[in-house]
């Protein structure tokens, strides 16, 4: 891949891990919680209805995930538009090792509470987010005259 594909591809990254940001704020409000609600009861496999957002404290764990979810997708967009053409690989690197820790942790997590299903799902998130950034920036080779 080139400069532009994976500079386009952080920004599609951007887009996968921010877009969960908006939905679990929603889950802070009763009124709006049911996108929040069907979300977690979807990754936390089967789709059974017994996920809640009944207790406060879920609510509150919510405005933190969408909080922390939002504001990483923006970073990561920020980084495509205002650092990666001084430093790509730096910037592509440092994405990767920040979607790489989010995919251990919460494969890990979801394993340990009893949520095996949303690991397997986790492994399509991170192959839809990473795409080509697994490898590094090939340019074009210029020929001297």
């Amino acid at each position: 891949m080139n400069h532009a594909s994976h500079k386009f591809w952080l920004k599609v990254m951007a887009i996968i891990v921010g877009s969960f940001g908006p939905v679990f704020f929603l889950g802070t409000m009763a009124a709006t919680s049911e996108p929040a609600r069907w979300t977690l009861d979807l990754l936390s496999w089967p789709l059974d209805g017994a996920t809640t957002y009944a207790s406060p404290d879920t609510r509150f764990l919510s405005a933190l995930t969408g909080g922390f979810l939002a504001g990483w997708g923006v970073m990561i967009w920020c980084l495509s538009v205002w650092v990666y053409d001084h430093a790509p690989e730096a910037v592509r690197r440092t994405a990767l090792a920040g979607i790489l820790t989010w995919f251990c942790l919460d494969s890990a997590g979801s394993i340990a509470s009893g949520n095996a299903s949303n690991a397997v799902i986790n492994i399509l998130v991170l192959l839809m987010a990473v795409g080509p950034l697994w490898w590094p920036v090939r340019e074009p080779t210029t020929q001297r005259t």
